[in-house]
């Protein structure tokens, strides 16, 4: 029966919904309320570093936060984790059980800024709004990994910036990404 009227199919969702870009952890200190929870001042290529709070604290010390390249997934909407004003994520591969967590990072002379890019993938972020509303992150994580090389991946197409592909700081082989 053909459908009359009714809504057209949504479109699938892709990573080109995402807002991936390059990042640098400009300052990086502990919150004060939470012993798993980072709080990071992190420039991603505007006006003024974005506050970010990661759950980071078993796994990284805060020397290995200073400077430190990273990607951020920076159209999330602002949030407060632990009252503190977080708006975006610096994305980690980790392992099944979480026990193991590294730094997704772009390739040594990524500009900071730089949106990430998927091949075959083109398109503009979606806005932070709908890609909350709409869950889209959700929809889209489970093919977010690490492939064999440690390469970051979606669906297997590689996370790519102008110099070169994106992976996990130590090389974690086949861990999810988020």
């Amino acid at each position: 029966k053909a459908n009359k009227g009714g809504a057209a199919p949504a479109a699938e969702v892709t990573v080109s919904a995402l807002d991936i870009r390059v990042g640098k952890i400009v300052k990086a200190w502990e919150h004060e309320s939470s012993e798993k929870l980072w709080c990071e001042e992190v420039d991603v290529g505007e006006e003024t570093p974005r506050k970010i709070a990661s759950g980071l604290r078993a796994f990284y010390k805060s020397d290995d936060m200073q400077n430190r390249e990273v990607l951020v997934l920076c159209n999330l909407k602002a949030r407060n984790l632990g009252g503190f004003p977080s708006h975006g994520m610096v994305l980690c591969a980790s392992n099944a059980d979480h026990t193991g967590v590294e730094f997704a990072v772009p390739p040594p002379g990524a500009k900071i800024g730089e949106r990430v890019t998927f091949e075959g993938y083109d398109g503009e972020p979606e806005a932070e709004n709908k890609l909350a509303k709409k869950k889209m992150f959700e929809k889209l994580a489970p093919d977010f990994k690490t492939d064999g090389n440690g390469e970051v991946v979606w669906k297997g197409v590689k996370c790519m910036t102008s110099a070169g592909v994106c992976k996990a700081v130590n090389g974690m082989a086949n861990a999810q990404v988020s």
